[in-house]
């Protein structure tokens, strides 16, 4: 997975931004041009396999975060597991 930084110009509420690929070789580099600019660094990093995942992620405005904050919790993880089970075993019939 990659890891992408967003940027957001302030009071633009979420809709002017850009991103970057941490591992691009220019990520240091585009990033201070960037925040030179007035872009600010928006939310934290992003795993995603694409650029296009990322986007989505960051448009969803922290239900990504929520839900990964929610499935690294034990008990949310079993709760889902039984759910998950149970709409299974019912779709069988």
């Amino acid at each position: 997975m990659a890891k992408y930084q967003f940027f957001c110009l302030p009071h633009s509420n979420r809709e002017k931004f850009t991103y970057l690929d941490m591992a691009d070789k220019q990520f240091i580099t585009q990033k201070e041009q960037l925040l030179a600019a007035g872009f600010e660094v928006e939310d934290d990093v992003i795993l995603a396999d694409t650029n296009a995942e990322a986007v989505a992620h960051y448009k969803s405005n922290f239900i990504y975060v929520m839900e990964e904050y929610n499935n690294s919790n034990f008990i949310t993880t079993m709760i889902n597991l039984l759910i998950s089970g149970y709409k299974t075993m019912i779709n069988k019939k």
